[in-house]
């Protein structure tokens, strides 16, 4: 299944290639998915790869890559994130389950044809799309939602099907819905209707032994100006346990008050034990766009490391009551740049006199950049006022987006890939009879803190502008931390700068850490107990997937990750 197991551990037990050999992976077979920007893992059950491509889904050998059946799916986009698989029961073969829009499908694993005992002639009718993977376990389809702008009441709500029928059995309620816990966190009637708080990632995770299941939930919306919704505004940015079998709250542990930022944790936690003071913890780690780790009790959701409520600064938008404080982990450090200050800005003995006379020239052009440290609110720009203009990091995408964590269980470290590009703005007021709006420089790139040069974006703090970072679980300290990526337009000697990246790394048994995302277009190969690079190939255009690992009829272990449009495969020679 997606991220290997229902912990979503992005483990795998095989250890054919290891740290001696990896550098020898050779390409081995590739297949054309199409269309543009897949971010899809394929899954392999039973000797068989599945994988979502443009308008349909595909069975393929995965020895080889030829095709076993095709289904074509008109009239929606196939998610470009994944599918699932439904082992079968007494009365119904195994299925691939997944989502178009608004649709869940569900086909015969074996033949492809659409299995007429689900919903209606292998479909439901969602009502509210969920674009990424679809988690199932025991008889149980769990689904997010993908908020469509103009939609309203309750949309983000995640929800739970019958894998046998197709028929409902539970929906979540996102936003607290009167006399339940969390609804005193909106003040007046600012539930009412809320948009956003929805959860979109590509997939949940489960405590089996538990029966518990870990929801994701994003910010509010609209996002940046949250004058029309005072207070913490639960459940918004905050994993929310609930009963596998009914949707029934268990507990909460929100990572931002009041987000205004767009913040929200990207990915579920992955799950694991840690030892501490001699006994077992059944623990989380929950990443953030924020920058932050939390690493959780999964049993309870208290903090393992402590969690700190930090004053952070307060905002000066109009009726805007930004939250005086905010949940900072005690550890792990920020996985990401959190603040800056002008002595961050990038030099020419950083990077290059051009790259550096750019970020300074936009520096000048923004009036300057504010930044008050982690969680910055946006600064209000009265019509006709002068900037400055508000720097904040990490940008609106992260920090750690939504890869998610790996987990190795015999290092006990937590595996993340981390970028570093922050995002300026300032809050006006764009129409008379609306609220206040976010507004963004109007140039080539617009939000982001970073300038063009030689086609590619060049952040402009100094590097590192990406990392995969590994965190001790039983310590919640950093084992260690390399730059992911290069920046092929600077000298050799200075290449080594971390490239932006949001999808995720495996790891294997075999002590390697496999990752691509990075807009250097490389896969590569690390030492899972160092970071020491191992090996490096150039695909031909970005890997902006998390990869996936696993072991052929012929017993050869293959590793595999989507290139925007093509599933390429490695292997031993």
């Amino acid at each position: 299944m997606y991220r290997h197991d229902l912990v979503g551990s992005g483990h795998s037990p095989l250890k054919q290639i290891d740290t001696k050999n990896v550098g020898t992976l050779a390409r081995a077979w590739t297949y054309t998915i199409g269309g543009n920007n897949s971010e899809a893992t394929p899954i392999v059950v039973n000797g068989v790869m599945y994988v979502p491509a443009a308008g349909r889904v595909a069975a393929l050998e995965p020895e080889t890559g030829k095709e076993i059946w095709q289904h074509a799916v008109a009239g929606a986009a196939v998610s470009r994130r994944g599918v699932a698989y439904w082992p079968g029961g007494a009365n119904d073969p195994p299925r691939v389950v997944f989502t178009a829009g608004r649709r869940l499908i569900a086909l015969d694993a074996k033949t492809g044809a659409l299995a007429s005992s689900f919903g209606s002639n292998g479909e439901v009718d969602l009502v509210v799309p969920y674009n990424s993977v679809p988690l199932v376990h025991r008889n149980v389809v769990v689904v997010g939602a993908n908020s469509p702008p103009g939609a309203s009441g309750g949309i983000g709500n995640p929800r739970a099907y019958d894998a046998r029928t197709g028929a409902k059995l539970w929906e979540f309620s996102a936003v607290p819905q009167p006399g339940a816990v969390g609804h005193d966190t909106w003040d007046g009637d600012s539930w009412k209707d809320r948009l956003g708080v929805n959860a979109w990632p590509f997939y949940f995770t489960v405590d089996d032994r538990r029966g518990l299941l870990y929801l994701p939930l994003a910010s509010p919306i609209p996002g940046s100006y949250g004058g029309d919704r005072k207070g913490a505004n639960l459940f918004g940015n905050s994993v929310v346990a609930v009963d596998l079998l009914t949707g029934k709250y268990r507990w909460h542990f929100q990572t931002i008050h009041h987000d205004l930022w767009d913040h929200d944790p990207p990915a579920p936690p992955g799950l694991f034990d840690v030892t501490r003071n001699g006994r077992t913890v059944p623990a989380l780690a929950l990443t953030t766009k924020s920058g932050y780790m939390y690493i959780l009790n999964r049993e309870t959701g208290q903090p393992i490391f402590g969690v700190e409520e930090r004053a952070v600064a307060k905002s000066d938008v109009p009726g805007e009551f930004s939250f005086p404080t905010q949940p900072i982990p005690v550890k792990p450090p920020p996985l990401a740049r959190v603040a800056y200050a002008p002595a961050d800005l990038v030099t020419a003995s950083d990077t290059t006199a051009e790259h550096a006379k750019a970020c300074a020239d936009l520096v000048e052009q923004s009036g300057g950049v504010f930044n008050a440290g982690p969680f910055t609110p946006w600064r209000f720009r009265a019509d006709g006022a002068p900037p400055p203009t508000t720097l904040t990091f990490p940008g609106g995408l992260g920090g750690v987006n939504w890869g998610g964590t790996a987990f190795d269980p015999a290092s006990g470290y937590i595996f993340v890939v981390s970028q570093d590009v922050g995002a300026l703005g300032w809050i006006e007021k764009t129409r008379p009879d609306a609220p206040y709006d976010k507004a963004v420089p109007d140039r080539p790139g617009r939000g982001s803190f970073d300038v063009r040069i030689g086609g590619a974006a060049w952040p402009c703090q100094k590097p590192p502008w990406g990392r995969l970072i590994a965190v001790n679980a039983s310590t919640g300290d950093f084992a260690w931390q390399v730059p992911l990526g290069i920046t092929e337009q600077l000298p050799a000697g200075s290449q080594n700068t971390g490239r932006p990246a949001l999808a995720g790394a495996i790891v294997t048994a075999g002590g390697v850490l496999f990752v691509a995302s990075t807009d250097d277009n490389r896969f590569r190969a690390f030492d899972a107990k160092n970071g020491k690079e191992l090996w490096a190939t150039k695909l031909e255009r970005r890997g902006n997937a998390n990869p996936i690992t696993y072991q052929g009829r012929n017993g050869k272990q293959y590793v595999a990750v989507v290139a925007t449009d093509t599933v390429m495969v490695y292997s031993l020679p």
